[in-house]
């Protein structure tokens, strides 16, 4: 059966530790980037037969002034007796530097609000604090935990060391707002792009760059050591932050992304 919200998982998996020296956190790209995307897989229990749209991620910032994310993933889907639109828009800033983190997310189908989830977090010594204002005001003690650039600057950093597997809990927010998520990541040896790769040339100067890729499993914070994922991501990361060829695996479908635009800013100085 069709569920509406998968689109949250995206963000868990593209925003990625605390890092001790700043030229690291700064070595993250500021860009834009904008992703075509398709079904690639869906099961008969799905109730999907057809299925595309856009995605869009916008990220901003420095160590210093913290970091912004804007990101939106708009979707048709096709269920064979009906048609619907699906739009996630989901805005975040995390301050690294005092251990903090906002969260706004907003879902539609077919343009009317069927969620809204507002909030921030804060890292204290027993854990994280999350106070959510939307749906609902409530407070949630949840465990120590990486906020999503934490978690992407882990990522890369692991990789550089050649570390092909390890697991990090991160909150970002997704979903309800109320709980953290344990992940699992494989990073591959670097690669250099083939001709066959067919967003490569989307990448700008990135185009010929050498890339990780990389594949991270989300799993509920309580699931048992043989729990099945909520959702797997695959992408190939390059080392400012950008990614591409996505694969977003939601167990009864599949979406794959290709890259159809990228626009990298100019990086924020630390004043």
């Amino acid at each position: 059966m069709f569920r509406k919200g998968f689109g949250r998982a995206s963000l868990g998996a593209l925003c990625f530790a605390v890092m001790t020296a700043g030229a690291n956190a700064s070595a993250l790209a500021p860009h834009r980037a904008v992703y075509d995307l398709e079904l690639k897989d869906a099961s008969e229990r799905s109730g999907i037969s057809g299925m595309y749209g856009r995605m869009v991620y916008e990220f901003n910032g420095s160590p210093c002034e913290g970091y912004t994310v804007s990101f939106r993933f708009v979707t048709q889907v096709d269920t064979g007796e009906e048609v619907r639109l699906t739009d996630q828009q989901t805005t975040t800033y995390e301050d690294m530097k005092n251990g903090s983190f906002r969260f706004l997310t907003r879902s539609f189908t077919d343009e009317k609000l069927d969620k809204e989830v507002r909030g921030s977090a804060h890292e204290e010594k027993t854990g994280v604090k999350v106070e959510l204002t939307a749906p609902d005001k409530r407070e949630v003690a949840l465990a120590a935990s990486r906020f999503p650039t934490e978690h992407m600057l882990e990522v890369i950093e692991r990789a550089k060391r050649g570390e092909s597997f390890f697991e990090s809990r991160i909150f970002d927010g997704s979903d309800t707002g109320d709980k953290t998520l344990i992940t699992s990541t494989f990073v591959g040896k670097p690669r250099q792009p083939s001709a066959d790769e067919a967003d490569a040339g989307k990448a700008g100067k990135l185009a010929g760059e050498k890339y990780w890729p990389v594949t991270i499993s989300y799993f509920n914070d309580n699931a048992s050591g043989d729990a099945q994922p909520i959702y797997r991501m695959s992408f190939k990361l390059y080392e400012n932050g950008v990614t591409r060829d996505l694969t977003m695996d939601y167990g009864d479908f599949v979406l794959s992304g290709k890259l159809a635009d990228l626009e990298v800013f100019n990086a924020e100085e630390c004043k």
